[in-house]
């Protein structure tokens, strides 16, 4: 019995892998496509796709695209800490005190819309009364203020939507 539940298994994924993704090779304009232009096209990814996975526009057509904006991100104080941070790039890194990086964000035509989340999000340092706090941290666009995280206070770190 056990035999047969193993095969009649094997035979119903069998048939689900063969029938999952197949558009039976045929075109738009109604004829099919031989197997090298499937080979071809899956291969090589459109610009679409290649925009999607990366969440950048594709060199060429539109990559000259999009508002840019300076980016700074300040976490203050003495000492070392964590810094999480996200901007045009990325990183979690143990960094010495005071802490500045500023970095030009160019913002794809999606994000204009819907907006591109920058943070900074600092760890503990020893406060005036000895006690762990959060790190100050601050965020400016173009050089205008747009985040902080109230001297510290905040533990959420800092964080705008870039638009």
């Amino acid at each position: 019995m056990r035999r047969m539940v193993t095969g009649v298994a094997l035979v119903v994924a069998a048939a689900v892998l063969t029938g999952c993704g197949s558009d039976g090779g045929k075109k738009a304009d109604g004829g099919t496509d031989g197997a090298g232009a499937k080979a071809s096209a899956a291969q090589t990814p459109s610009p679409s796709a290649t925009a999607t996975a990366t969440g950048k526009a594709p060199a060429g057509k539109g990559a000259g695209e999009g508002a840019t904006h300076e980016v700074t991100l300040e976490v203050s104080g003495q000492g070392r800490t964590q810094i999480m941070y996200n901007a045009d790039t990325s990183g979690f890194e143990q960094q010495t005190l005071p802490w500045t990086k500023t970095e030009t964000v160019r913002l794809t035509g999606a994000e204009q819309k819907v907006g591109h989340l920058v943070t900074v999000i600092p760890g503990s340092i020893q406060g005036a009364d000895g006690m762990l706090q959060q790190a100050p941290c601050v965020i400016k666009v173009d050089g205008k203020q747009v985040a902080d995280n109230n001297g510290g206070k905040n533990p959420k770190g800092c964080s705008y939507q870039l638009k």
